[in-house]
Order: structure tokens, then sequence, then C-alpha cells
């Protein structure tokens, strides 16, 4: 687990979503895994909150909210 720290949280919005898989190739941690129905979830163990995926989503279906404690 190395996700213990973040001050911001990535979210989904799947109307938005392409499945493009950018998000899954460019996390830097395993944070990112697809599921069955072809879109993604992030597993917050190793979500590290750094935005990549959301800064680097084709249509900004990633959004960065505050982490809440």
């Amino acid at each position: 687990k190395t996700g213990g720290w973040r001050t911001y949280r990535p979210i989904f919005d799947y109307d938005k979503c392409i499945k493009c898989k950018l998000c899954e190739l460019l996390c830097p941690e395993p944070a990112i895994l697809p599921k069955d129905d072809g879109f993604f979830e992030f597993d917050y163990d190793f979500c590290k909150g750094c935005g990549i995926c959301a800064n680097e989503c084709p249509k900004q279906a990633i959004e960065m909210v505050l982490e809440e404690k």
C-alpha cells in the first residue's frame, strides 16, 4: 500500500469515459484496474493522488477531489 498520504483522489465520470486506457497506461502505480465492462476503477490503496490520470484524460473523465479522511 502506497496511497495513504495523498491529498487528492481521482474519481471517474463513466459517462465521459471512452475506454481508451490512457489513464491505466500512464499511472505510475498499479492503481487503475480494468473492469469486466471495459471501464476502470481505482485501487486507492496504491493511488498517490498525483493527478497524471486526470491531466492526461482526453475526455476529462477523471476529476481530482479533496481526500476526506
